[in-house]
């Protein structure tokens, strides 16, 4: 099997990348008005500044929706792969590779898959109850 797709890293997603390094599950936030988003992108969706920062989320959040993919293969995952939309308790949503059978409403928990020394994927599980 072939290693995973990389995602590619910009300016407006680097900081993300650098945090998942550090265990850390970042998101942007606008200096100008405070509004949080995810995916990050170059100007505030509210107020259309281009002052961005990032806050550390507390990595736990409740699936909105989520699929399981059966087929076709993807490159470095074993099939099948588990995919949830998560409401992060910050209040934006975020796609989410989960390792294993969720129901909507679960509460779940990043971990670190770090692919090598230069990847670090976030993971979620379930929140032990």
């Amino acid at each position: 099997m072939s290693g995973p797709v990389r995602p590619v890293v910009s300016r407006d997603n680097a900081y993300f990348f650098e945090g998942t390094k550090e265990g850390e599950l970042r998101i942007q936030k606008c200096n100008a008005c405070g509004v949080l988003r995810h995916p990050p992108g170059p100007a505030c969706p509210d107020c259309g500044a281009f002052d961005r920062g990032y806050v550390v989320a507390a990595g736990t959040g409740t699936v909105f929706s989520y699929l399981v993919h059966h087929a076709p293969q993807v490159p470095g995952k074993e099939l099948p792969l588990v995919i949830a939309l998560l409401d992060l308790d910050e209040g934006v949503r975020m796609v989410a590779e989960v390792t294993e059978p969720v129901e909507i409403g679960d509460r779940l928990q990043v971990g670190w898959n770090e692919i090598d020394d230069d990847l670090t994927l976030p993971i979620w599980t379930k929140v032990d109850r």
